[in-house]
């Protein structure tokens, strides 16, 4: 074997010292769940800084040929015991005091320490390199690969750049009113205490504003404490922006709002505007809560917290296959729990889990990169059972006391930061809405299966939507494909009506001491409010080239194979502050849904005809350009849909609004003219269509990185108005159209992506009986989709499971009436 420091020599121009911009993965291996951690240690390529665990680091070699790697091993430190230990060796969690995650007197965040090994590792015969051996070699030798050590070790690993580690909720800036606040002097002087709200006579929750001195009660929690809105009223009819929490005044501040600004803000003058109205800073008392403190408590304890969690009993972990718990990342509970239960669905476990081998094979240079690769890593590493292992005790070094629920499990990072890259929200490390994550993790699916086996087709749906002229009685029918059904929750159909007056009188008279009373839904009630015809005013007739009154009913024109139901527990109360429905609902554990399939056209049922509203021209003015409601323009783009698009469909609606505009769409989705430029009569040319018009070079630069040829990308820039992210969704959603141009040299579509071609025109659906069984269900625990936390119940082997992020338990009171998301599969007849 040749010498080491020869052997070194021979690859050191291929051995780099990262760059900035140079992303190093040196705490994931980026085809599976390996860490420094793991057995075996992390190998980081000393070129391309990709991490591999030793399972594949070899295979890297082969694919790649480079050798040299640094192999980094992380052991855990005991942790010392200190005075404030309990007697079972765990110190006991101290009760946070700011709303702040990885900050002093924040949230507690596990921090580990360990000790770390670094050498460097010659392939394929593995020979290493020790940091002692290293500083004796020849000095060239020396230098450039301690640079390159040393540049690896102090890099910021992907998974720290992505993640934010630390978030405080109590920064708060200066108010833009606060210097110059206009104060009436109106002779209003506020006692230091006793106060009450000048309307309702409520005693908590009293703010007072800073303009007039008005003392008022706050806004109404969503599980129905708080106030009475009164000062949020009192500022609608003043516009007097800012108002103090009187019980939170001390000397060092107080909760100080703005409505205008609609957050917390400071007040650096506010010794001044209190003392305007005889309140002297220094000398007031806390006595209640402040606005932080309140939502800490919201964070640990809201009615439906204990509950949802079953943190009421010991629940008895599990281990093993498919019973894999997945660390938060930081808000992260969102795409834990929709994972979890996608991975428990045939399509998705055959699609990348059975092919897992295969999809390693066909991977690029950079797998981190790679949406199928990093799927099929996260569901093997979820169904393998090889990370669903107790997590170690960190004070009970032997391993001797009872498994606790929580496990090794999975962190998927780079699964995180891969379906969030570009996106406003999901890129963040804030809370997000478990629902719209399936969408984009559904959507992200569909555009890397564009041929073969799609998973997503376990969801589409098709739904037929029959709107029918009242004057004519004419019908038109429309299809759209779906994958969620959204069930509206009417609260005025409660049953426990009596229960819930009883409860807000209380309320009312100040009494908290009682239980919390939600109103109980039936599942029937949200079903009829799906089913039901809904009418539509401003509905414009063909038949009668007139704005009249239509009926539109919803049915499925298709029954998927896993059918999705959101509750839609999130809405906006009257002052359009968002707020959550508590509400308990009698969802069933089976599902008849035959009675709700669409029957298309009647036997002698005329169609409403398919032709254009009059020009939209002024009487003396030839108009080559249609006018339209911009607004209603603007509302369809936002939903995705092109501009051409949009603008046809508001004006062959007649300019009569976003519904009308919306069933034109939806009726028009499959025109081979969909999105051409909308051209009048008379006129030879449409919007933004001349030959001469310039497209961005930087828009076309990006679309052609990706795959696309420079015609390809110019199609798709012409037909969304030159808009970037318009274009991108354009030319993703006409790929048969494109397959027929030539592909960029050294490109591929992502039709092309898994070597098929030319799938069938329109969406493919199956379609069987509308019989079903609940298997999952997601719940929310919270004040807004926001913040608070999702967990997930899986039936498994006839037992409901609990995934609450790393822990996994057996559950013992599944709280199927307080779901958010819930899924059912068809039962085999």
């Amino acid at each position: 074997m040749a010498d080491v420091s020869e052997v070194l020599m021979s690859v050191l121009s291929t051995i780099r010292v990262p760059k900035p911009g140079d992303r190093v993965h040196k705490d994931e291996c980026a085809l599976s769940f390996a860490s420094p951690e793991s057995e075996g240690g992390l190998y980081v390529c000393m070129n391309s800084f990709l991490g591999f665990g030793s399972q594949y680091v070899d295979r890297h070699y082969a694919r790649s040929g480079q050798r040299a790697y640094l192999h980094i091993t992380r052991t855990r430190k005991a942790k010392k015991e200190d005075d404030s230990n309990s007697s079972a060796g765990h110190p006991p969690k101290k009760k946070p005091t700011r709303l702040a995650i990885g900050i002093e007197g924040g949230f507690d965040v596990e921090q580990e320490l360990y000790e770390e090994d670094v050498k460097v590792v010659i392939l394929p015969d593995r020979q290493e390199v020790t940091l002692a051996s290293l500083a004796t070699m020849p000095e060239v030798v020396k230098e450039r690969v301690s640079l390159s050590i040393s540049g690896i070790m102090a890099a910021d690993s992907v998974s720290h750049t992505l993640q934010v580690q630390q978030w405080d909720g109590e920064v708060r800036l200066e108010s833009k009113h606060a210097a110059g606040l206009k104060q009436l002097d109106n002779g209003v002087k506020i006692p230091p205490s006793g106060w009450r709200c000048e309307v309702c006579d409520l005693q908590e929750n009293i703010w007072m504003n800073l303009t007039d001195g008005k003392v008022l009660c706050g806004r109404r929690y969503f599980d129905g404490s708080g106030g009475n809105n009164h000062a949020l009223l009192h500022y609608q009819e003043t516009g007097y922006p800012l108002a103090v929490k009187l019980g939170t005044i001390t000397p060092d501040g107080a909760d100080v709002y703005s409505y205008d600004e609609d957050d917390m803000v400071l007040d650096s003058l506010l010794p001044v505007h209190l003392a305007h109205f005889g309140i002297d800073m220094m000398t007031m008392e806390k006595t209640e809560r402040t606005m932080t403190e309140l939502e800490i408590a919201v964070n640990q304890r809201v009615g439906e917290w204990e509950v949802i969690q079953e943190s009421g009993t010991t629940l008895r972990p599990l281990f093993g296959p498919g019973l894999t718990g997945m660390k938060n990342l930081g808000n992260s509970c969102y795409l834990n729990s929709v994972m979890q239960v996608l991975f428990t669905i045939p399509d998705f476990q055959s699609k990348y889990v059975a092919n897992i081998d295969k999809i390693i094979d066909e991977a690029p240079s950079d797998p981190s990169q790679d949406f199928k690769t990093q799927i099929a890593k996260l569901g093997y590493g979820l169904l393998s059972g090889e990370y669903s292992k107790p997590a170690p005790d960190p004070g009970d070094e032997n391993g001797a006391s009872e498994p606790r629920g929580d496990q090794i499990g999975i962190a998927p990072r780079m699964f995180k930061a891969l379906v969030g890259r570009g996106h406003p929200e999901f890129s963040t490390n804030r809370q997000q809405d478990a629902q719209e994550f399936l969408l984009h993790v559904i959507n992200m699916v569909e555009r890397n299966c564009r041929s073969g086996p799609n998973p997503s087709e376990a969801f589409r749906f098709l739904v037929e939507e029959r709107i029918v002229c009242q004057q004519s009685q004419k019908a038109k029918y429309t299809q759209r494909v779906d994958y969620i059904v959204q069930l509206p929750v009417p609260m005025d159909q409660a049953t426990n009506t009596e229960e819930l007056q009883e409860a807000e009188r209380r309320r009312e008279e100040g009494d908290t001491s009682g239980p919390t009373v939600r109103a109980q839904i039936p599942f029937t009630a949200c079903m009829a409010a799906l089913s039901e015809p809904e009418i539509l005013t401003d509905f414009w007739s063909s038949a009668v080239q007139a704005k009249t009154t239509a009926t539109k009913t919803t049915r499925f024109a298709s029954f998927p194979d896993h059918l999705v139901i959101q509750i839609k527990k999130f809405t906006f109360g009257l002052d359009w502050v968002p707020k959550k429905l508590d509400v308990s609902i009698d969802v069933p554990d089976t599902l008849d849904l035959t009675a709700l399939h669409a029957t298309g056209q009647q036997p002698g049922e005329e169609l409403l005809p398919e032709v254009a509203p009059p020009p939209l021209m002024t009487p003396d003015v030839e108009v080559k350009a249609p006018v339209l409601d911009d607004s209603t323009v603007s509302q369809l783009c936002e939903m995705g849909f092109p501009m051409e698009a949009c603008r046809k469909a508001v004006y062959y609606t007649g300019n009569t609004g976003i519904d009308a505009a919306m069933t034109w769409i939806m009726g028009h989705m499959d025109d081979p003219d969909f999105s051409a430029p909308l051209v009048l009569p008379g006129c030879s040319s449409g919007h933004g269509t001349t030959p001469t018009e310039s497209l961005s070079e930087e828009h076309l630069a990006t679309i052609v990185s990706m795959g696309f040829s420079r015609d390809q990308a110019t199609k798709a820039l012409r037909a969304t108005s030159n808009i970037l992210d318009r274009a991108v969704d354009w030319i993703f959603s006409h790929l048969d159209d494109l397959e027929s141009m030539d592909v960029s040299e050294g490109g591929r579509s992502a039709a092309e992506s898994e070597g098929g071609r030319d799938p069938p025109p329109g969406p493919r659906v199956r379609d069987g009986p509308g019989k079903y069984e609940l298997f999952a269900f997601v719940s929310h625990m919270g004040t807004s989709t926001m913040c608070g936390h999702y967990v997930c119940h899986i039936k498994k082997d006839q037992q409901w499971v609990i995934f609450n992020d790393q822990k996994v338990c057996a559950s013992e009171k599944p709280p199927k009436d307080l779901g958010y998301l819930y899924f059912y599969r068809r039962v085999a007849e």
